[in-house]
């Protein structure tokens, strides 16, 4: 087998084993970064080897310039607003068996409503960053949280070819 022929089996075989959460998930250019412009990862998604134990099922972005306003990655159906503990959270359900939160965010919008990827759904509040402000986004396809940079940024490995 030549090299080019190996590399490329190996290429499909690290995608094939890379799971639901290191690929990317969605279509290209369907889902844009809740924050603008493109933020930086404060802390990665960590998710926990069983469901019922501690991780970090999202990823924390930010700050950016514009930080306080936070956008709808994708089109979809507000499914909650409302307080969680002690933070207000925003949940949005995009179809596919998609949803993503967003915390802390102070929105307006209610159960039901409508809307559009670009469409301002809140404000960041402080309070899950410490002294920084950061949002906490999360994604879920049915019941698994997945990782969200997947919706955004092509997460495959890199892999260096010959140059014959």
């Amino acid at each position: 087998m030549s090299f080019l022929k190996l590399a490329t089996s190996l290429v499909i075989a690290l995608n094939l084993l890379s799971g639901p959460g290191l690929t990317a998930p969605a279509p290209q250019g369907r889902w844009s970064w809740p924050l603008s412009p493109k933020p930086g990862v404060l802390r990665t998604f960590d998710p926990p080897d069983k469901p019922w134990l501690s991780g970090h099922r999202g990823v924390d972005l930010g700050p950016t310039p514009d930080a306080g306003r936070v956008t709808a990655p994708s089109d979809g159906v507000v499914t909650f607003a409302g307080v969680v503990v002690d933070r207000p959270v925003l949940t949005i359900d995009h179809g596919d068996g998609l949803k993503s939160s967003f915390e802390p965010v102070a929105s307006d919008l209610k159960q039901g409503d409508r809307v559009v990827k670009g469409q301002t759904i809140g404000t960041l509040q402080p309070g899950h960053c410490g002294g920084t402000m950061c949002l906490h986004w999360g994604v879920r396809r049915g019941d698994e949280y997945v990782n969200p940079l997947g919706f955004v940024a092509d997460l495959r490995p890199s892999v260096l070819l010959p140059l014959e």
